[in-house]
């Protein structure tokens, strides 16, 4: 499909034009935000240069916003966290810059692991899909999956004879986030599966795990001695381990909240 083209179009023309041009070329920001651009070019005196740079940059920022929200859609995170929303103060064993160090997102460049280890309430699910959203909003491709859903998930497809295909599809992604490590045991059946994606992903994609557990109480969640020692060598090797610590701050703010209440 061609647009009839003329010189000396009116402005209505143009307007139309413009819009019809932009919905082809698939420009929505553009024909969006053209009017209104066009409008203070006139009024500031911008150079043609200048309103179209105006434009294009425009698109561009917004083409890079909307690129941004499908790699955190994809990613698949229960809930929005964000490092901005991390109460820091809450929870001293937790050093602010390490954690902006680890936003910038160099170990996951190198492949290399990333462990948070601390109880229930201590803010490493927080934190873990805080740093999975700073990831994909620097481009990389990223997944967040429960541990129990994923090795559930690996075990079915052993059975159905479709393992490769899947370890495959967790490896793919740059940064692959398993939340609530150490919530339940694991026997050989579905320890094996999880070391073939760790294996699958070693030195080339980084993995980030949330665990309840210190190292030294997996031998609770990964029943193979020989299993247990391996994976806990795929998740540490070069890799950052934050002990989180044991204070709840979910249940000292609960508590707080409730003191409040009471002296009210």
């Amino acid at each position: 499909m061609s647009l009839p083209r003329q010189r000396g179009l009116t402005e209505q023309a143009a307007t139309t034009g413009v819009d019809q041009t932009c919905r082809m070329l698939r420009l929505p920001t553009i024909r969006s935000q053209f009017s209104e651009v066009a409008e203070t070019a006139e009024r500031e005196q911008t150079s043609y240069p200048g309103f179209l740079a105006e434009l294009l940059l425009a698109e561009c920022d917004d083409r890079a916003r909307r690129r941004s929200e499908r790699r955190i859609k994809a990613a698949g995170f229960p809930r929005d966290k964000s490092l901005r929303k991390f109460d820091f103060d809450a929870n001293p064993n937790i050093d602010p810059a390490m954690i902006h160090t680890l936003a910038k997102c160099e170990w996951i460049k190198k492949g290399l692991p990333l462990c948070l280890i601390g109880d229930s309430g201590t803010g490493k699910s927080h934190l873990l899909i805080a740093l999975g959203t700073e990831a994909a909003m620097a481009g990389y491709r990223v997944k967040y999956v429960l541990a129990t859903k994923l090795v559930n998930e690996l075990v079915e497809a052993a059975d159905e004879k479709q393992l490769t295909k899947t370890i495959a599809r967790y490896g793919r992604a740059d940064l692959l986030c398993i939340d609530e490590l150490g919530y339940m045991e694991l026997d050989r059946r579905g320890t094996e599966p999880l070391f073939q994606v760790l294996t699958e992903r070693e030195k080339k994609n980084s993995v980030a795990i949330a665990s309840n557990e210190s190292f030294s109480g997996w031998t609770k969640t990964f029943t193979d001695p020989r299993l247990c020692a391996a994976i806990v060598d795929r998740l540490t090797f070069g890799g950052n381990i934050i002990e989180i610590g044991t204070d709840s701050y979910r249940l000292a703010t609960t508590r707080a909240r409730a003191e409040q209440q009471a002296a009210g």
